[in-house]
């Protein structure tokens, strides 16, 4: 096979290797064979057509072409005219699919089935990227940037799978490397075979003139070592750096999610990450079973997080900094002492299958008792897996606080910490006025922020019209929340959302917590917790109370008993309030179209109609804060690395046209570093040295092949000259003056004479840097040659 088609070869191998990548977020491997397949075809007629001698921008537009065809095929032969001729009808039927395929994405979890849409995003994208790469480092002979399209599918792969996580997630990683270092040396074997030297070592004793070298290979032989003590660091020296997480293998055994690892921080996760069709699926399993000595289970909601951070289109869970579980967890943020509390112990089995990474405990925990990694968030006063940890089939035991204030300590709340207030109390700009005016609207007459809450409570569960739907399309941007306002119709995450939302227009600090509602409870004392129980309801802050739960969603949950209508037997004094179970006999105030019907039943459904089920609530749109974060360090850690050519080379020019020291002291030092920079700077433009010519015929071969004018070929015979006399004049001579200025009057002259591509690639990606690589390997040889083979490497491997 030829130096190109081993290239070649490997440029596929490269691009399966990185979408293997791709293989957890779908449940199933067919497209992936579907995709290789494919890609081999693309590879395969791109070889035949370099074969023929025609332009390699009209090799690369034919691959296109079948690529195009290919998915036209195998996505809308239904469409097409002889199901192959690729049509409008075509094109439109590919947008379809991709749109549904975007909706796929953000509904199901991962991993997800694979529908016609997200079929056609994985091997489309699994095709364009092997195009990429393939007309990078084959046609275009240029490998090293072909590891930024392999780069792009891994860093998408992994960014999707993040908060999932799996097993292997960092053999991917290994696997997309091995590929990339691949290319590598398959691109420099070719590059070899056509004009590069290989330099023997000394012949030795008893060794023929002539005979072949024994470290011919050395080239391939320092590539490979380089590429392994690269891949070694980017592994191992991120575990050695202080607030840079784990590195690489941080997620290593990573069965759900974030790997924490020190003390660490835990970045934007969005929870609410479902299928909203799984808000309606039929199979509602058990999640959780826990046995409690709680007065009444069914206002034992078990929180998972809480979502802090609002961006006018969603709520997330910000950043934030975790540490080790303490033993007994801090007193509740703003909780005073007079304030009357219960304490409860509650005992939680979790499915095997129920697995993701936040424990689901009652709210406010006080110590909690489990086995495995965890980490302890104080401000949200959640529990994380670390490095993989999950819930799945976990036994734990939690201390808690059933906190009950009563409605007087709740209506004579001071003012919040000033900096809780502007934490949580925050808005975005872009979110609709509607959203304000209607809570000023709603909570006309309230005389302080306990009946604000209140009255927002009650008009989205009873008094304000609205329907618990769990088939309504959950909306995108800003305006989902008025579109929710004015539809009136949506499930939990609406409600909780958008009563959070207005009361922070309100000034009262609020967040939006998720995690399951009170379950069934069993015959044997235990209480079933079920997907349909998964539920989000808003935390609004109280001075000396804390964060405090109220309910706006119909149909879900049970009221609060600091929110029911004061009863004959409860004027609201300051006697602390027991948590009461949904009281059916319980008095409303509030208009009703039934008079016969309590409230706590109206909002339950129980007058008019049977509550809807309910599952895991689906995600919210938007992008977390940290992936953006994490995006923009990734690119400019891409964008480093890109522009080390370009600084290798400016480093190098500027010590070379300074003093020529680095080259050695003496009078020939400048003419010699002179001389190399001008050698450097006419390969950067296309013109490859030839070691084997002298001074003189070197700078003829440089002004005939760069077309340089007359004042600068006049500039390149003086630095040959100045440098013939420094390497063989009888004794050491002064080196002339004005030789910077030579080297860059010909510098100049090259560029004007280059192409508008030529001349981009000389400054960002010189092929003069490679002495850098050069470099290196040479070290690595002499490191090698003087510590031996046997102290560096296994026995075991040398024979191999």
């Amino acid at each position: 096979m030829s130096g190109r088609g081993k290239l070649a070869l490997c440029a596929l191998l490269a691009t399966l290797l990185a979408a293997c990548a791709l293989v957890p977020l779908v449940n199933s491997l067919a497209w992936l064979f579907e995709a290789a397949v494919m890609a081999a075809l693309v590879s395969g007629a791109g070889a035949l057509m370099r074969r023929v001698p025609m332009a390699r921008t009209v090799t690369v537009v034919l691959q296109a072409v079948l690529v195009v065809l290919m998915l036209t095929v195998v996505f809308a032969h239904s469409t097409a005219p002889l199901g192959l001729v690729p049509t409008p009808d075509v094109f439109e039927r590919f947008g379809a699919l991709l749109t549904s395929g975007g909706d796929d994405v953000t509904r199901y979890s991962i991993p997800a089935p694979p529908t016609e849409g997200i079929k056609l995003m994985l091997v489309g994208g699994v095709l364009v990227i092997g195009l990429a790469v393939d007309a990078i480092a084959v046609t275009f002979r240029n490998a090293a940037p072909a590891g930024l399209p392999l780069l792009a599918l891994y860093a998408v792969a992994s960014g999707i799978s993040g908060s999932a996580g799996t097993a292997a997630s960092w053999l991917w990683f290994l696997l997309a490397a091995a590929g990339y270092l691949l290319l590598l040396l398959a691109e420099g074997g070719d590059r070899l075979s056509r004009w590069g030297r290989v330099f023997a070592g000394p012949a030795g004793p008893g060794r023929p003139p002539g005979a072949p070298s024994l470290r011919a290979a050395a080239p391939a032989r320092s590539g490979r070592r380089i590429g392994v003590v690269a891949l070694g660091i980017a592994l191992v020296v991120p575990l050695a750096l202080p607030e840079l997480g784990g590195g690489l293998l941080a997620g290593l055994g990573a069965g759900g999610g974030t790997g924490l690892g020190g003390g660490g921080t835990i970045s934007a996760v969005n929870p609410l990450v479902s299928l909203q069709d799984d808000l309606n699926q039929n199979d509602d399993r058990e999640a959780l079973r826990y046995r409690t000595n709680a007065p009444d289970s069914q206002d034992l909601y078990l929180r998972i997080m809480a979502l802090d951070e609002f961006d006018g289109t969603t709520w997330r869970f910000s950043q934030r900094k975790v540490g080790d579980v303490p033993d007994r967890l801090p007193t509740p943020q703003g909780l005073a002492p007079s304030v009357s509390r219960t304490r409860i112990s509650t005992s939680i089995t979790s499915a095997p299958w129920y697995r993701q990474n936040y424990l689901p405990m009652p709210y406010p925990a006080s110590h909690v008792s489990i086995k495995g990694r965890w980490r302890y968030e104080p401000e949200g006063r959640t529990l994380v897996g670390d490095h993989g940890q999950s819930t799945g089939d976990a036994r734990y035991t939690v201390d808690s606080l059933q906190v009950n204030p009563t409605r007087a300590q709740l209506a004579t709340a001071g003012a919040p910490p000033a900096s809780l207030r502007r934490e949580y109390t925050k808005v975005p700009r872009n979110l609709p006025g509607v959203v304000k005016r209607t809570a000023e609207q709603v909570t006309a007459g309230a005389r302080n922020n306990y009946e604000r809450a209140v009255a927002l409570q009650n008009w989205f569960a009873e008094d304000g019209g609205f329907t618990y739907d769990t088939h309504v399309d959950s909306g995108t941007g800003p305006g989902a929340i008025a579109r929710f306002l004015k539809e009136k119709r949506g499930f939990c995450v609406h409600f909780s959302f958008t009563m959070a939302a207005m009361a922070r227009t309100l000034g009262i600090p609020a967040r939006v917590a998720v995690g399951f509602a009170p379950g069934t409870p069993q015959a044997d004392g235990t209480v079933d917790v079920a997907l349909s129980d998964a539920h989000a309801w808003p935390e609004l802050y109280f001075q000396g109370v804390g964060w405090t739960r109220f309910e706006p969603t119909p149909s879900r949950g049970s009221l609060p008993s600091y929110t029911l209508p004061v009863s004959p037997s409860d004027p609201g004094s300051d006697t602390a309030t027991q948590p009461a179970a949904p009281d059916r006999a319980a008095p409303s105030t509030a208009p009703s179209s039934s008079s016969s019907c309590a409230a706590q039943d109206r909002r339950l459904g129980a007058c008019d109609q049977a509550a809807l089920p309910v599952a895991p609530p689906t995600a919210g749109p938007g992008t977390p804060t940290g992936a953006w974060v994490g995006a923009g360090v990734g690119g400019a850690a891409v964008l480093l690395v890109l522009l080390l050519p370009l600084l290798y080379r400016t480093r190098v020019r500027a010590r070379r046209l300074g003093s020529g020291t680095h080259l050695g002291r003496g009078p020939a030092a400048p003419a010699q570093a002179a001389w190399r920079e001008l050698i450097d700077t006419a390969w950067d433009h296309g013109i490859p040295p030839d070691e084997a010519q002298t001074p003189r015929r070197a700078a003829e071969r440089i002004v005939r092949l760069g077309r340089l004018d007359e004042e600068a070929a006049a500039a390149v015979h003086r630095l040959a000259g100045a440098v013939e006399r420094a390497l063989y004049a009888p004794g050491p001579a002064e080196p002339p003056a004005g030789l910077a200025q030579d080297v860059r009057r010909a510098r100049a002259a090259l560029r004007a004479s280059a192409g508008r591509g030529a001349r981009l690639r000389a400054l960002l990606a010189p092929r003069s840097s490679v002495r850098a690589v050069w470099a290196l390997s040479a070290r690595w040889e002499s490191l090698t040659s003087r510590l031996g083979p046997e102290r560096l490497v296994p026995a075991a491997w040398r024979r191999r």
